[in-house]
């Protein structure tokens, strides 16, 4: 493991170290919500909310990737259930959240909006934040705007939502993944492949359902067999699992078609108004989703985060390397007032 020792100066350049990796920790026992809810926000959304754990501790608040993806039964067990109140949030238009796969006012100032107004909702005064991926993306957005509502942060694969971000995962991806790559391709014609961000939009935006489908079905086994570190080669057949490749590819398609963070906009000109917050960054060596290239790079903006280099990790938080490192992450943020 690579390890970055945080400090109190921004900007020391201190060397990291070689570490021996911990024994990898397991996920807290499954545990049941233990309340739950619709929280109207802008119409036609209303988000779906669940609390789990203990009732009076330390809050923090899980956000999920895609965008477009969903709080799993696995969410909460990250987290000492003893010890944290644990809210977890279906954005707008995705899981349990309605309308399902809506577009409408969908863009990351809304989520951010929907965060800031469930924090309200539920009378908590600072959480810890917790998010990987597109997750890593909302927190950094949402500690912009709202950092002193922030006990502590743990971010995994960090996904910048920059151009090159796209580029890598829709363009050159598919030097290391070819075969999954030549199948996600294959599902446009030839003529429109020059551009496949668009054309799949085309095709998830279609009033042809099975257009649609098919095309969700596409997308969404591209990207589950390149996240984890060794192929993952899903099959979509039930109606609820192509429902759920719908949400993720539909939203996630319309926010890398119209809401990609321009350089002037960039998180790492913001990094100073969340520079103070307490922060973990857990990145897998070989995550093909979100490389290894963008944690470094917000790694040179900010070296007080403690940041994490996992020498056999991919994309995953499922897979055990990564798991283990979030969970200790996640014990580790209990040190934090």
């Amino acid at each position: 493991m690579l390890r970055r020792k945080p400090n109190n100066k921004a900007h020391n350049n201190k060397k990291t170290g070689i570490t021996k990796r911990p024994p990898l920790l397991d996920f807290f026992p499954e545990i049941k919500p233990y309340s739950s809810g619709y929280m109207a926000v802008d119409e036609p959304h209303e988000i779906y909310w669940a609390q789990c754990g203990n009732p009076d501790g330390v809050p923090i608040i899980y956000l999920h990737g895609g965008p477009g993806g969903h709080c799993s039964d696995k969410a909460p067990r990250f987290f000492d259930p003893d010890y944290y109140r644990i809210i977890l949030l279906d954005q707008r238009g995705a899981g349990r959240s309605n309308p399902h796969t809506c577009l409408i006012d969908n863009n990351t100032d809304a989520l951010i909006r929907d965060i800031e107004q469930l924090r309200a909702h539920l009378n908590i005064e600072k959480w810890h934040v917790f998010g990987g991926s597109w997750g890593s993306t909302l927190a950094l957005s949402y500690a912009a705007k709202h950092a002193n509502n922030c006990i502590s942060m743990i971010l995994r694969g960090i996904f910048l939502m920059e151009q090159g971000d796209i580029d890598w995962l829709y363009k050159h991806n598919k030097n290391i993944w070819p075969e999954a790559y030549e199948q996600f391709i294959g599902h446009i014609p030839e003529e429109e492949q020059h551009d496949i961000i668009s054309a799949y939009y085309k095709r998830l935006t279609s009033n042809d359902k099975q257009i649609q489908i098919e095309a969700a079905i596409a997308w969404s086994l591209y990207e589950s067999s390149c996240s984890s570190l060794t192929p993952n080669y899903e099959i979509i057949t039930t109606d609820n699992q192509k429902e759920q490749a719908l949400s993720i590819s539909i939203i996630e398609c319309h926010y890398f078609k119209h809401h990609i963070i321009p350089p002037e906009n960039s998180l790492l000109n913001q990094v100073d108004k969340f520079r103070h917050i307490p922060t973990t960054i857990v990145q897998g060596r070989y995550d093909c989703i979100c490389p290894i290239s963008s944690a470094q790079r917000l790694h040179a903006a900010w070296p007080e985060a403690d940041y994490i280099i996992v020498p056999d990790g991919g994309h995953s938080a499922m897979d055990p390397p990564i798991r283990s490192r979030l969970i200790a992450a996640a014990e580790h943020a209990k040190t934090i007032r």
